[in-house]
């Protein structure tokens, strides 16, 4: 199978059957996401216990890799502490910007590397990591929890 046509069947499948759109009851942490280049909106939720992510889920609307961009992320944050998260996300941003590209450490992203190509798609970089900054900056600063996060 073509690497493009497998893109689009992992980003079909988690933008049409998302595991992780769900409203999470009594979530540690909530910060909404909006890209008002292109009107990606995203509440995302986090229940953390002794410092484990143990659940997410998000709320919201927008394009098809904004919607599987976060879905994919949820999967891959359950289950890590919060500096395993935020160090996946740098991994995330840096393969999308095009600065990382080595695959050894892109296997570590799973389903979530699908989208390096978006590297490529100027337009489209902001909906790809709406969710991992709205991730990062609610684990970085969970006084913010509850706020909208704008992204420029």
């Amino acid at each position: 199978m073509e690497l493009k046509q497998l893109y689009r069947e992992i980003v079909n499948e988690h933008n049409l059957h998302p595991v992780h759109k769900k409203k999470i009851e009594n979530p540690d942490l909530v910060l909404r996401g909006v890209n008002p280049s292109c009107g990606d909106d995203i509440t995302l939720s986090l229940k953390l216990e002794n410092g484990i992510i143990t659940d997410g889920g998000y709320e919201g609307s927008g394009c098809a890799i904004s919607q599987a961009s976060v879905d994919m992320m949820v999967d891959q944050i359950v289950g890590k502490n919060k500096e395993e998260a935020i160090r996946l996300a740098g991994t995330f941003m840096g393969m999308i910007k095009g600065e990382i590209t080595d695959e050894e450490c892109l296997e570590e992203l799973d389903e979530a590397a699908a989208l390096q190509d978006v590297a490529h798609m100027p337009a489209r970089v902001k909906c790809a990591v709406l969710g991992w900054h709205t991730m990062q900056e609610m684990l970085e600063h969970p006084e913010k929890a509850g706020e909208i996060r704008q992204q420029n």
